[in-house]
């Protein structure tokens, strides 16, 4: 890997913004110098950022079925999602491929083996500008999602799992009403066959739930897999993962359950859109009422690429004395230490030079160049 340095910078540190410059060699971060400098990519006096960390992106899985029962190339859904994660700033993505069967996709072992083949191939074959990792969404009411499990753990790139559980009534959907209002809509059905679904899953979770999550959370433990919880509301839920040896708690939906799992030392990640949008587009929790209450660690995509950067910068604006390295530390180094990435997420001597310039552009944040190990990506 080639030297590189970029000059007239705002360098956004750990604890601070300076006006500066950085050295990169052999994808390392060799020097850090404030005020003005001679040499190097002249930054114009943008910001200059950590690349962005990215634990749980719904992305890949909806460039490969842009629409219900039509699915595209997994390759080309891999390099169009590849593009997109890269020109938001985002140099390390944990792909969110969901494995075990629900009952509108009884194929997905099928699915989700196309994705995650494609992510190796492409890993090996070095096109890819973000480096790309698998983070497993365990269904836990599915009847073959330990089989799917034990198809995927065992490759290099799976780092994460989550444990989830979507059946009506639990987690994201407390209310049964607010479920069948929004399945109705997504999925195009009549009122007779949400309840025909809705008689089915439950019938699932009853059988599969329990003894599925002993099994993924035995052997992940066997292999030391960080991993997440999802969606938890109640304090049974974090009692649960505490006892499971949980490390992330994705998407809590009430203040208790944040709260729980905060004192209890998780990683409380939310989705950007959230932060964008001012609300949860299912009613629960704000990420934003999160942040000012010091309840909430990680900012992730979710469904949209570009929302973390958005988010990281709107923040500042939103919540009094939360500064934009506090703001951005979501988006950058503490998922990446969430992750067990220490090598990254900090512009600091010895990481990783992943790197974002990102101009303001009537307050919205442009991303002007990206590098990756020093190497420019985007």
């Amino acid at each position: 890997m080639a030297a590189a340095s970029f000059r007239n910078a705002r360098l956004v540190l750990a604890d601070e913004v300076v006006e500066g410059s950085v050295a990169v060699d052999d994808g390392v971060i060799t020097a850090l110098d404030a005020g003005a400098a001679q040499t190097g990519e002249d930054i114009e006096g943008d910001y200059l950022i950590p690349g962005l960390v990215e634990l749980h992106t719904d992305h890949l899985e909806n460039h490969y079925r842009p629409r219900p029962g039509v699915f595209w190339d997994a390759m080309a859904s891999l390099h169009a999602h590849d593009v997109q994660i890269a020109g938001s700033g985002i140099t390390t993505v944990f792909d969110a491929v969901r494995i075990g069967s629900d009952l509108d996709m009884p194929q997905m072992r099928e699915h989700a083996g196309l994705l995650i083949d494609a992510v190796r191939a492409a890993r090996q074959q070095d096109w890819l500008r973000a480096e790309h990792l698998i983070h497993l969404r365990c269904e836990l009411p599915s009847a073959d999602v330990i089989e799917h499990f034990e198809s995927f753990v065992d490759h290099p790139e799976t780092r994460l799992i989550s444990l989830m559980d979507h059946t009506p009534g639990q987690r994201q959907f407390t209310s049964l009403e607010t479920y069948k209002l929004f399945y109705k809509k997504q999925l195009g059905v009549t009122q007779d066959e949400v309840e025909r679904y809705l008689a089915a899953a439950l019938a699932q979770h009853e059988r599969y739930s329990a003894p599925n999550r002993r099994h993924l959370v035995q052997r992940s433990r066997a292999l030391r897999l960080a991993m997440a919880s999802h969606d938890d509301a109640t304090l049974a839920h974090v009692e649960e993962a505490v006892a499971d040896g949980v490390a992330i708690a994705e998407f809590p939906t009430t203040l208790e359950a944040a709260a729980a799992a905060h004192d209890a030392g998780l990683a409380i990640l939310m989705g950007a859109p959230n932060v964008v949008r001012g609300k949860s587009h299912s009613g629960n929790i704000s990420a934003t009422d999160l942040v000012r209450a010091g309840l909430l660690d990680i900012l992730s995509s979710d469904y949209v690429p570009f929302a973390p950067l958005q988010a990281a910068f709107a923040l500042p604006q939103r919540v009094e004395g939360f500064g934009l390295p506090a703001a951005l530390a979501t988006v950058t180094r503490n998922p990446a230490r969430a992750a067990g990435l220490d090598d990254r997420g900090e512009i600091a001597i010895g990481k990783r030079a992943d790197l974002v310039r990102v101009r303001l552009v009537g307050g919205l944040p442009v991303v002007r160049g990206v590098w990756r190990q020093g190497m420019r990506v985007s």
